[in-house]
């Protein structure tokens, strides 16, 4: 259910700021998005599976938490990536 390596790099690809850019918080956001819809999609069909449920809790918690870190250290950032992730309504 992870992602794979060729589905990682695409994501980074979309949302980088730099050439060499892994580690940025709407890098790990991004990442984490894309996790969290192969989770969901997964639960859907096999909704019984508690382990993965607390897996993509922790997930959307950990996502919560990168993007109130962004919110509060650069607003302009955080915007684009709600805008380009399509988080908010």
């Amino acid at each position: 259910m992870a992602l794979k390596k060729e589905e990682k790099q695409e994501v980074i690809k979309e949302v980088k700021t730099h050439d060499k850019d892994t580690g940025s918080p709407e890098v790990q956001i991004a990442i984490f998005t894309e996790n969290i819809k192969k989770l969901t999609d997964h639960l859907k069909t096999h909704k019984k599976d508690n382990h993965s449920r607390r897996g993509l809790l922790k997930m959307v918690s950990k996502r919560r938490k990168l993007l109130d870190y962004l919110m509060k250290t650069n607003k302009k950032r955080y915007n684009e990536v709600v805008k380009k992730l399509g988080l908010r309504k």
